[in-house]
């Protein structure tokens, strides 16, 4: 059992969840907890290596059990000591290395979502899980958009990783993989009403960041505009919240 804080492993687990150079140069991320590990195993996900605390319950036991049946090194550790390594305030009693390994880009693309500086980890987050409810096939990052792997934005996707491909790219990136497809720009308050727009076709959302919207570069590469009409009242939505929206209204139009 582990049970010092200096073990290397526990230093590992730390500065990936704390630092995104130190994920990049590992070529790993921290997955913590029993269902994010269980949407893993759905996926067919496997981690590199396994912590988790003695009295850890059944569900985790049996997660334990088939990670071990996979050949994936689990190892016990004391509660404090994994709960020093949680990039939460309380540690669930398992904490996982998974490998970054983005699942491929589609050939065939209907619906993309391009995050453009999105600096807040739970609004990405969110917005990978509601893409992934609503169809879309593929999120892009722009340059200054959240590390996709950062534990919050893991947390607040709530498995999506596992299921969607997504990738940081630079905008020259972002044109190639999305030639062919029609590319909206929403804004808070230009464009047509998104109610009013046809977007059956096969397109892609470009989302502006919480500050100060949609970039330059995602203007230049846009092709139309639309907005989600609101109370007067409102000054808007936030992005996670908007990119719910108009992904549900494109695949109600689309009668999906």
């Amino acid at each position: 059992m582990i049970t010092s804080r200096q073990n290397q492993k526990i230093k590992r687990i730390k500065q990936l969840t704390s630092q995104a150079k130190f994920r990049k140069k590992e070529n790993a991320y921290v997955v913590e907890g029993i269902r994010l590990l269980e949407e893993a195993l759905q996926a067919d996900q496997v981690p590199e290596q396994v912590l988790y605390i003695p009295d850890l319950d059944q569900r985790g036991q049996t997660l334990v059990q088939i990670f071990q049946d996979q050949q994936v090194n689990c190892e016990l550790a004391a509660p404090d000591v994994l709960n020093a390594a949680s990039d939460t305030e309380n540690s669930q009693g398992i904490v996982a290395i998974f490998p970054i390994e983005p699942l491929p880009i589609p050939e065939q693309k209907d619906l993309v979502l391009i995050a453009d500086e999105i600096r807040d980890p739970g609004n990405l987050g969110t917005l990978m899980r509601s893409s992934l409810a609503a169809g879309a096939d593929l999120i892009l990052l722009s340059p200054g958009t959240v590390d996709l792997y950062s534990p919050k934005v893991v947390r607040a996707g709530m498995g999506a990783h596992f299921r969607l491909p997504a990738i940081a790219a630079s905008w020259e990136e972002i044109s190639r993989i999305c030639a062919g497809l029609v590319l909206y720009l929403a804004d808070m308050n230009q464009g047509e009403s998104c109610w009013e727009t046809d977007l059956t076709a096969p397109l892609g959302i470009i989302l502006g960041g919480e500050a100060n919207g949609p970039g330059k570069n995602a203007r230049e590469l846009s092709t139309h505009i639309i907005h989600i009409p609101m109370n007067t009242h409102s000054e808007s939505l936030n992005a996670a919240a908007a990119g719910a929206v108009l992904l549900f209204e494109i695949r109600r139009q689309r009668n999906l």
